[in-house]
């Protein structure tokens, strides 16, 4: 199959809320063949399977190496393809060295997790952390990221690492920043995740503004995609992530639901306010369908196309939550299938393939105070 959909484990539902071995049959049932594993799934299996009830206690290695194993023992049951891992959090650029050695300790966890999962990748999000803490120079990012990817690479079987550029990034918002970075990285098992919000949500959109634009956003998009074309290896995409996002009004500045201090207005819509592809009814407004578009027919890629969904409707309690976002997921793959008349698609379930190695807080429903670690740092 060319292109398979898939969709990210928290997309379907919050860790405390939905469990997740219910999320995992509402996304077989409903047509997904693969899922993204976002690390606050297995961090709350982990404490379940163990006995730990209290939330700010984290798992010791052997709790999460079992829970991996429970989840890749879920998903094949399923029929469901591991991509990979996300997201590790906060890694390039750290002024405090000693924080960026604990994380390399981590990552060590991690290749052990990725491996008993049954896949071979990590995601890692651009930096957002607050100035202050990154290094200004670039060559510092480039040397963090050409240390992972190297100990990657060292792995038996090796681990690949899709670096993600975040509209609100602290030093890099743009593909064109991120892949400037995966070049000077310069290392086969390094390259990039593009996801359609964070690239439209960055040149094209601003929910701060009047008309939720940037200024020349259909012209500046324009642009960065034929940019995208000419520059981008194909080879370096390991995947796809396709979301659109709600229309803010009014603008989110000061005042508005979703607006916290001292935290950029993109991270709190990110957090609160995507939706998926085709749902103009909630609200939906980017041009992701021209993003995806240019990424599959224009570049050329081919592979699993993953639906990442940030949303404060993945709070919701109701039981029913997973089968409601895994159905408005997959109502969205086949209105992509049709527009861009995928190749090798079906209607009825696909079949899964292997993600092997190529060649080479809460959706801050008010008083969250969930750690960052459990909540990639998104929900508001």
């Amino acid at each position: 199959m060319e292109y398979r959909p898939a969709i990210a484990s928290m997309s379907l539902g919050r860790a405390w809320l939905h469990s997740f071995e219910d999320k995992m049959r509402c996304a077989s049932q409903a047509g997904f063949v693969g899922i993204e594993i976002f690390y606050e799934d297995l961090l709350y299996l982990a404490r379940s399977l163990s006995g730990i009830e209290d939330d700010s206690i984290i798992p010791n290695a052997n709790q999460q190496l079992k829970a991996a194993r429970q989840v890749r023992s879920i998903c094949s049951s399923l029929g469901l393809t591991i991509i990979g891992l996300q997201p590790f959090l906060f890694y390039e650029g750290l002024i405090d060295r000693a924080e960026h050695d604990r994380l390399i300790e981590k990552l060590h966890l991690w290749f052990r997790l990725v491996t008993a999962l049954g896949t071979d990748i990590i995601q890692i999000p651009t930096n957002f952390l607050p100035s202050a803490q990154l290094a200004t120079d670039i060559e510092v990012i480039v040397s963090d990221l050409r240390q992972v990817a190297d100990l990657g690479l060292a792995q038996d079987p090796p681990i690949r690492f899709a670096y993600e550029n975040i509209c609100w990034g602290t030093r890099i918002d743009t593909w064109e920043k991120a892949w400037a970075v995966v070049e000077a990285v310069d290392r086969p098992n390094f390259g990039m995740c593009l996801d359609t919000f964070n690239i439209a949500g960055k040149v094209w959109a601003d929910p701060a503004t009047e008309d939720g634009r940037t200024v020349d956003a259909d012209e500046e998009l324009r642009k960065s995609l034929i940019r995208l074309v000419k520059t981008v290896d194909i080879k370096k995409v390991f995947y796809i992530q396709v979301v659109d996002a709600e229309k803010q009004s009014p603008p989110l500045r000061e005042g508005h639901e979703y607006h916290v201090k001292d935290q950029p207005s993109r991270m709190s819509w990110s957090r609160n306010a995507r939706c998926f592809m085709y749902e103009q009814e909630r609200g939906g407004y980017l041009p992701v369908e021209e993003v995806a578009r240019v990424i599959i027919e224009k570049l050329g890629y081919k592979g699993f196309v993953s639906l990442e969904l940030f949303s404060r409707t993945m709070s919701d309690p109701d039981p029913s939550t997973p089968r409601k976002h895994a159905e408005r997921g997959i109502a969205s793959w086949h209105k992509l299938v049709k527009a861009l008349k995928l190749a090798g698609c079906r209607e009825q379930r696909l079949e899964a393939a292997s993600t092997e190695m190529p060649q080479a807080s809460r959706a801050r429903n008010s008083g969250d105070t969930r750690q960052p670690e459990f909540c990639h740092g998104r929900p508001r």
